[in-house]
């Protein structure tokens, strides 16, 4: 079951979802979601030097991507093509008994930018910022502007609270995450 607006405005009253900030609940809180913004960092893959990233090798994706920070008032251009991470604006606390999934809104959607590749779901337990998997899929180059509504977090009750929620305890390599993180599938056992 999704978590309507009532709901939503319900459980952040307590506490028990924790999105902050949000700079203007009755623009962010739709019907049945909550509209995430856009941070002013981003990590990029210094291309043409990427030869290969290695899945095994962490270095292989450390040694390839920088961080960029954005001005305020300015862009970041996404060109066709292209893939960067981003990252919310909002720190997102999900409870033991939810899950959700960050989308893109429709209005992003309909300039050809996804806001994620397969990383949409965020598990029960997960408390950090959001990585926005960003690419634009259209022929012209398209602007960002830190502080826009990028995505949308819906929120869906589970059947029980999870046994063992994602966090430190189970070695869950993003949580508290602050900004875009790269893959750290290097890592992975």
């Amino acid at each position: 079951m999704i978590l309507s607006d009532r709901d939503l405005k319900a459980r952040l009253a307590s506490g028990d979802i924790q999105i902050d900030p949000i700079a203007d609940p009755e623009l962010q809180i739709q019907p049945a979601s909550i509209d995430l913004r856009l941070s002013p960092t981003f990590v990029v893959y210094k291309l043409p030097h990427v030869a290969c990233i290695d899945a095994r090798d962490p270095a292989s994706v450390e040694d390839f991507t920088e961080t960029v920070e954005i001005d305020e008032g300015e862009g970041f251009v996404l060109h066709p093509g292209a893939f960067a991470l981003g990252s919310t604006t909002e720190w997102v606390k999900v409870p033991p008994d939810l899950v959700a999934r960050v989308e893109g809104r429709s209005s992003i959607g309909r300039i050809a930018v996804v806001v994620h590749a397969t990383a949409g779901f965020v598990d029960p337990g997960f408390e950090g910022r959001i990585t926005l998997e960003l690419s634009n899929l259209g022929h012209c180059a398209v602007k960002l502007y830190p502080g826009m509504r990028i995505s949308q977090i819906v929120f869906h009750t589970m059947t029980s609270p999870a046994e063992r929620p994602y966090g430190k305890a189970r070695g869950s390599k993003y949580q508290g995450q602050t900004g875009p993180v790269a893959s750290r599938i290097g890592h992975d056992k």
